[in-house]
């Protein structure tokens, strides 16, 4: 709902490739394609063997930073709810602050691909059955060894209702966690799915020690260990001396907090209150770009805010009313109107360009009345008056509907835009109303994407749009482990949605964030703010 590359080689280990059909040569099977979709390696050109960062390449990486420092970032989220456990996460500032102190088993990098962290490589012939081999040498803050069994608690934690984990239902995935040996685990999942690594990349699934109830503190393996936490007010990190991975953090110390206020945040950047702040309205990146010493970092992203048409109710039951919409949205007025030009153009399919699984072959649905009258006049609302709603809480989508209202004005067509405050917009208006707009945060994958808004029983379906053979494809496609099949099977998936669904997606949302030039070592992700919300681990301050 609301809001909640440049892949470099990281220093914790070896990228992952994508494979493709080039890569698929003479006696390539389909274990090797799971290894090297899933292991964190890099291919040799024969396409049979398997190749790791050496120790070198990681410590050459490790050199480039400055060592020393510290650190502030300002966040646009703060609440007497913050916490230290990472199953109850729910924002920005939670999500940046359990990244200073544990790791994940494995992170994303900037196409969404799973590189591995605390697991050296996951196996699987069939994505339901995975055997995950853990890093040796990793110690937690209190000195105690990272173990399979941090792993089996860690996990299956999510599964039991009292930890009121936020990723319960992708949990509900897993069947069970059990240790295979001295640094091993096997997970075996009730389904399969390819998606498994990039799943565990997820924030609430960062490793914690084993039995760990009390998270007044936070022991994990993590680059920095706590100093202070006070709920709602502060976080503050300093450099873990015991790190495992050679060379890092650079920064000594970090101070993390919020400022809800999008003015005040600037302020703070500006007046050198802080380092790095996220949620920059478009309004003020000239005032940040024109200030000497700072800059705006523009991270291309799959947020998006869209007109939701119900296709359970009337105007939205016929589809040529829902075609007859989309032809009026002129994307490249939105994308400057609304946006300031910070977006990309959209083509009423969810997943965006940075996303490996786009279909960039799709025809662009290009803005025109005369089709739109067309399919309106079919529709049998010409000469109607059409409401539709739009919030500020919903970003740029009171400019959108203003758009659309004097573009139809043009064909004859009347659209009374109901603005309403963003206070209860997301409970009272959101997938209620015949005529609206969302607001899609990012997902980690598609799979996750299109199981939480575009499937029949999805508890976020905007559109109420129902379609079995859509259901079959995406369950189909989440258990399908060659990546060139797959790619296939969510191209189609897009094309469907692009065809038939209640959705009309204008454009993707470019994630603005203000820091200060100091900052180095940037390598944005376009998932989240603060490169993820990992950056406190990589990047370090040039005085």
């Amino acid at each position: 709902m609301s809001k909640q590359e440049n892949g470099r080689l990281p220093a914790e280990g070896s990228i992952i490739t994508d494979p493709s059909l080039e890569h698929a040569q003479g006696g390539f099977t389909r274990r090797d394609m799971m290894r090297t979709l899933l292991a964190g390696s890099l291919m040799t050109v024969g396409g049979t063997g398997l190749l790791t960062a050496s120790g070198s390449a990681m410590a050459q990486a490790a050199q480039t930073g400055k060592r020393g420092g510290k650190m502030r970032i300002a966040t646009q989220t703060s609440s007497t709810a913050d916490t230290l456990d990472p199953a109850k996460t729910a924002h920005s500032t939670d999500y940046t602050r359990v990244h200073m102190f544990y790791n994940g088993l494995t992170k994303l990098d900037g196409k969404l691909g799973p590189q591995m962290v605390l697991a050296e490589e996951m196996l699987t012939n069939d994505a339901i059955t995975w055997t995950v081999k853990l890093k040796k040498g990793v110690i937690f803050h209190d000195g105690k060894p990272f173990t399979p069994a941090d792993v089996v608690f860690s996990l299956m934690r999510h599964k039991d209702p009292a930890t009121a984990s936020k990723v319960k239902v992708l949990a509900d995935q897993i069947e069970s966690v059990k240790a295979s040996g001295p640094n091993e685990v096997q997970i075996k999942l009730t389904s399969a799915n390819a998606d498994l690594p990039v799943i565990l990349a997820t924030a609430q699934f960062l490793i914690v020690r084993d039995g760990t109830t009390n998270f007044s503190s936070a022991n994990g393996t993590g680059a920095f260990k706590l100093k202070e936490f006070t709920p709602g007010v502060r976080t503050i990190g300093v450099r873990n001396e015991n790190y495992w991975k050679s060379g890092l953090p650079y920064l000594d110390e970090v101070e993390l907090f919020g400022i809800p206020d999008e003015a005040a945040r600037v302020n703070a950047l500006l007046s050198g209150d802080v380092h790095w702040i996220n949620d920059v309205n478009a309004r003020s990146t000239g005032r940040v770009k024109g200030t000497a010493g700072y800059t705006v970092m523009e991270t291309k992203s799959g947020q998006y805010t869209d007109l939701v048409i119900r296709q359970d109710v009337a105007p939205g039951n016929s589809m040529d009313f829902t075609l007859g919409m989309k032809y009026l949205l002129d994307r490249e007025q939105i994308k400057m109107a609304a946006f300031r030009g910070y977006a990309v153009t959209a083509n009423d399919q969810p997943i965006d360009p940075t996303n490996r699984f786009y279909f960039a072959g799709l025809p662009q649905r290009a803005f025109d009345p005369d089709k739109a009258k067309f399919h309106l006049e079919k529709a049998g609302v010409m000469g109607s008056t059409i409401p539709i709603v739009a919030s500020v809480a919903a970003t740029g989508s009171v400019d959108m509907a203003v758009l659309m209202q004097q573009s139809a004005a043009k064909i004859g067509l009347k659209l009374d835009v109901k603005r309403v405050p963003a206070d209860g917009y997301w409970s009272n208006q959101w997938m209620k109303v015949p005529v609206g707009f969302g607001n899609i945060n990012p997902r980690p994958s598609a799979d996750i994407l299109l199981t939480q808004f575009f499937k029949s029983d999805a508890q976020w379906n905007e559109s109420g749009w129902k379609n079995a053979q859509f259901d079959q494809l995406v369950v189909a496609a989440r258990g399908e482990t060659d990546f060139t099949k797959r790619k296939a099977m969510y191209a189609d998936l897009q094309t469907m949605i692009h065809e038939k669904c209640g959705i009309g997606i204008p454009v993707f949302i470019i994630n603005l964030e203000g820091m200060s030039t100091k900052v180095k070592g940037i390598d944005p992700v376009p998932l989240g703010a603060f490169m993820n919300y990992t950056c406190a681990e990589y990047v370090w301050l040039d005085a």
